[in-house]
């Protein structure tokens, strides 16, 4: 299977002609507001140097998603973005199974994945692509290993290592960043004796990441548009909380 089939799916699935209305490249967070609907993705900076000629707004959605596969991190952010404005709706996730936390805060431990999952990688090996803040509460109770390109702490390990790493693990927690950096799909093959969870407002709830291996989509979706616009602008954690929810959805 070729690296580039997950995005392929995901992006020949869309429909042509859907009308983009607004975007937002900020300083975290990135979004494409489009006629069904506004997605999200990490903002991810580098890569490669080229740059989109034209601007987001003069071109259809799925134009726009095709962007997911440069290799200009910026560029891909949009893409990522794009793709989540067409799968990121709240049918599309209860249409997979998934539940949305539509009345818990954004901090709550109960909306947390792997506060959520606690009970179940106990005592097991874990390993995090990526840094999430609750690392150090799942040291407390499971064998952890944190894989990240930029090592700002002692305990983390050189991403490279996942070669080595991610086939002994027991669970495996990918932040959906991956998708935009074109890790994902090695990610996926040598975690597929993990149970695998992909996590973070850039994944893109859809099947196609289930018929790869994945055990787990935890990301977020838009529910009010003109607070999450203004959240993603440098706005309140409230403005986020109620434009902006966690979504779960397992196989």
């Amino acid at each position: 299977m070729s690296a580039w089939s997950l995005y392929d799916e995901l992006i020949d699935a869309m429909p042509s002609g859907i009308t983009v209305h607004d975007y937002c490249l900020g300083a975290h967070w990135t979004y494409i507001v489009a006629d069904c609907g506004m997605g999200l993705a990490k903002t991810v900076r580098g890569g490669g140097k080229g740059r989109f000629k034209q601007s987001p707004v003069d071109v259809d959605l799925k134009t726009l998603a095709a962007l997911a596969k440069s290799w200009n991190w910026l560029e891909a952010s949009l893409g990522v973005a794009a793709i989540n404005a067409y799968y990121a709706t709240p049918d599309a996730i209860e249409s997979l199974g998934g539940t949305i936390d539509e009345d818990v805060a954004e901090s709550d431990n109960v909306s947390n994945p792997f506060h959520r999952l606690k009970g179940r990688y106990t005592g097991r090996k874990v390993a995090v692509v990526g840094h999430f803040p609750n690392v150090d509460e799942m040291r407390k109770v499971a064998q952890v290993t944190v894989l990240e390109r930029n090592c700002t702490s002692p305990t983390d390990t050189p991403d490279p290592a996942c070669e080595y790493i991610l086939p002994e693990q027991d669970y495996v927690f990918v932040t959906g960043t991956t998708l935009t950096n074109k890790t994902m799909p090695r990610l996926l093959e040598l975690s597929r004796e993990s149970k695998l969870y992909v996590l973070g407002p850039s994944v893109v709830p859809a099947q196609a990441f289930f018929e790869r291996g994945v055990n787990g989509l935890a990301g977020s979706v838009v529910v009010d548009a003109k607070a999450a616009r203004a959240a993603v602008k440098g706005g309140s954690k409230a403005q986020w909380r109620a434009g902006i929810k966690k979504f779960m959805i397992e196989a």
